[in-house]
């Protein structure tokens, strides 16, 4: 697995994000465990327990897992809360440019310094124990958002819920389930009522959980856990898309059911005695911000190289999303909001990932695709492997070497067969380390 601060060679028109002293620590707690995802509690239950027990000292805690809108739903969350005045915690995964991006402390990333202690700190707890980095981050995480004064900590799981990391908070002010469909099968199981059980194992006896809209059969699963554990089930409705106003900030129809789940965890977080005011939640479903999720790219290399072909009318746009769900996404956007504009795709995956899943639902959607390899990661398909799914949606892909290769592909190409005027889309997607490496290159 490549590090934090990886050297590796990279793609020449992709910049190499420096290194700081928090990376060579994190490359160090990479080293501690021979699997990268090896889903238990019982090693992030006990280097908690020598730090203290951090996890008994939080602000009330909301616990979010599911597979699809996590990141969105917190988001959304986040914004409300802020507006409301409160202060906020904030724990997500994967971070998209820098570690310090997965730990928000009372409104504001973590300091440098901040950070590179309290990994010390964690590292020199664990004494060379056998530990995933994902459960000594986590711990990490904990013990900062527990030394910080904050009204609210909104806590992301990692991978599943029954034995992510997260899940050592007896008694969160409440859980919150965003839609489950197929994703990291290899781990939670290949069917949607196994990987709906393993997030249903979030939910608290006598603690609130809200559940947005899911298919039948992970309703029914997390339903009956709800019954099993003795947990309060909160159905969450889409926002009416009429509102006058109550609107997404976020692109896309399935973020009214992002904001949707939202807010119905804001109307708990009210009778549990919190002051949010109706204003605050119109206020923060504007002003939310989640950068690498169907996020339109204003400036850049690849706005200047398309303004430099005079395709000014263009538009350039990122997506991190990677399971059949995300294909499903990037459809809808296609459908109901670009219309018939060309939309041409660059995508880069994952080898642990379902590019055919993926690709599918786009079928009539996509003018064209090209692939990448996702540079400086290892386990990345290469252009031309990836390049051999897409035969699912009946279009043959053109793998290019570099970004700047494959855009200039999609313009060479465009000029054969559309008007120069006609606005037309680039969607880079496929995997949220791309779009890590596509923000940090357009900084």
């Amino acid at each position: 697995m490549t590090g934090i601060g990886s050297t590796a060679p990279l793609e020449e028109d992709f910049c190499e994000i420096p290194a700081r002293e928090s990376d060579a620590i994190l490359n160090r707690l990479m080293d501690l465990h021979p699997k990268i995802i090896d889903l238990s509690l019982d090693r992030t239950l006990d280097l908690l327990d020598r730090l203290g027990r951090p996890q008994d000292h939080l602000p009330p805690v909301i616990h979010v897992a599911g597979t699809n809108g996590k990141g969105s739903t917190i988001a959304y969350l986040r914004a409300i809360l802020e507006a409301a005045g409160l202060r906020v915690h904030v724990y997500t995964s994967p971070h998209l440019v820098r570690f310090a991006e997965r730990i928000r402390l009372a409104g504001e990333i973590i300091a440098e310094d901040s950070l590179q202690a309290l990994l010390s700190e964690c590292e020199l707890v664990n004494g060379g124990q056998p530990i995933t980095f994902f459960e000594i981050t986590t711990c990490a995480a904990l013990k900062a958002f527990a030394d910080t004064p904050a009204d609210v900590l909104l806590l992301e799981v990692g991978l599943g819920g029954r034995l992510d990391s997260t899940n050592v908070v007896d008694e969160p002010a409440c859980t919150v389930i965003t839609p489950v469909s197929l994703d990291h099968i290899q781990f939670l199981g290949d069917t949607i009522a196994n990987i709906a059980g393993e997030k249903a194992g979030i939910q608290k006896n006598g603690r609130p959980c809200v559940m947005a809209p899911q298919l039948p059969e992970a309703e029914s699963v997390i339903r009956a856990h709800a019954v099993e554990v003795g947990a309060d089930l909160f159905p969450a409705s889409p926002l009416a898309s009429d509102d006058p106003v109550l609107k997404p900030g976020l692109p896309g129809e399935h973020q009214y059911i992002n904001a949707g789940t939202a807010i119905r965890t804001i109307e708990i977080l009210r009778e549990q005695g919190f002051d949010i005011s109706d204003s605050a939640i119109a206020s923060g479903l504007q002003r939310v911000e989640w950068p690498g999720r169907m996020q339109r790219l204003k400036q850049g290399p690849v706005l200047s190289q398309i303004a430099m072909a005079g395709l000014s009318s263009w538009e350039v746009w990122l997506d991190g999303g990677h399971n059949p769900a995300a294909g499903q996404v990037i459809a809808e956007m296609a459908k109901q909001n670009w219309g018939c504009a060309p939309l041409h795709l660059i995508c880069g995956m994952l080898n642990t990932k379902d590019p055919s899943g993926f690709f599918t639902p786009m079928t009539g959607h996509v003018t064209s695709i090209s692939t990448l390899s996702i540079p400086g990661e290892e386990n990345s398909l290469s252009a031309e492997d990836l390049a051999e799914f897409t035969s699912t949606v009946g279009i043959t892909a053109r793998p290019a070497q570099t970004l700047q290769e494959a855009v200039d592909g999609i313009i060479a190409a465009s000029a054969e067969s559309t008007s120069q005027s006609q606005t037309s889309r680039i969607l880079i997607c496929g995997s949220l380390y791309l779009a890590g490496r596509v923000l940090a290159y357009h900084q």
